[in-house]
């Protein structure tokens, strides 16, 4: 299965900085390291979040759409990235 990666390029606003930015080069770095693209993490994440699903609700979607990933795997994922509450 092959996940296309979407780069957005961002603009200033027309104004030039004199130095170059101390941000990372790849906006996906904080999923570095995870077997899934990022896109498919967030999606897992925001499922879980927007319609109050279980992590065994998130993984039969994802299962659904031939995509194997265990409901600890998606529990991990939101603990991860979102903050505490």
């Amino acid at each position: 299965m092959h996940w296309a990666m979407h780069v957005f390029e961002g603009d200033s606003g027309g104004m030039r900085r004199s130095h170059p930015l101390s941000v990372p080069a790849d906006p996906s770095s904080a999923f570095k390291g995870f077997r899934f693209p990022p896109e498919l993490i967030v999606l897992a994440v925001r499922w879980y979040l927007r319609f109050g699903l279980s992590y065994r609700d998130v993984e039969e979607l994802l299962a659904e759409r031939g995509i194997e990933v265990d409901h600890v795997t998606v529990f991990r994922w939101v603990q991860r990235f979102t903050p505490p509450r």
